[in-house]
C-alpha cells in the first residue's frame, strides 16, 4: 500500500467491457443515451457521458494485439452493472421511454433514498439511472 506521502492525487476509474456488439453497443450509448465518441477504431471505442464527466470503454475480443488473455474474453452477460446518476431521474425517465428503450426496472422511490429506474444495454449489462434523494423517515 502506498505511503499517504506517496499518495496519487489524480485518479480516474474507467470500465472496460469486452464485447463482441461493438456496433450494437455504440449505437445504443452514442443514439439512445447521448453518449459521445471520444476515441474509435475498429477493435476499441471510449465514449464519454453527455457532460464528459466519465468514459467507458469498449473492445473487441479479436484484437490481436491483446496478449493478456483476461483482455480476449468477451463479456458473458452477467455479474455488472452501471449506475449513471442524473440531475432528474424522472425527466430522463421520459427521455428514454420516448427514444424506445425497453424499462427493465420501472421508475421507484427507495427507502433509503433513491429514484432510480434501469435498462439493459446490448451486452445485457443493467444500467441503473439514479437520482439521490433523502431517505424516508
Amino acid at each position: 500500500m502506498l505511503r499517504k506521502e506517496q499518495k496519487i492525487k489524480n485518479m480516474r476509474l474507467n470500465t472496460g467491457i469486452i464485447t463482441d456488439k461493438l456496433e450494437e453497443t455504440k449505437s445504443f450509448y452514442v443514439n439512445k443515451l447521448g453518449f459521445t465518441i471520444v476515441w474509435e477504431a475498429d477493435w476499441f471505442m471510449l465514449l464519454a457521458t453527455p457532460n464528459e464527466a466519465d468514459t467507458i470503454s469498449f473492445l473487441s475480443p479479436k484484437h490481436l494485439n491483446q496478449e493478456l488473455s483476461n483482455f480476449r474474453e468477451p463479456f458473458s452477460g452477467k455479474g455488472i452493472y452501471l449506475t449513471v446518476e442524473v440531475d432528474n431521474v424522472d425527466l430522463y425517465f421520459e427521455e428514454i421511454k420516448k427514444s424506445g428503450i425497453d424499462i427493465a426496472l420501472n421508475i421507484r422511490s427507495e427507502e433509503w433514498g433513491d429514484r432510480h429506474f434501469a435498462v439493459i444495454d446490448p451486452n445485457n449489462i443493467a444500467i441503473d439511472f439514479v437520482t439521490h434523494t433523502k431517505a424516508e423517515e
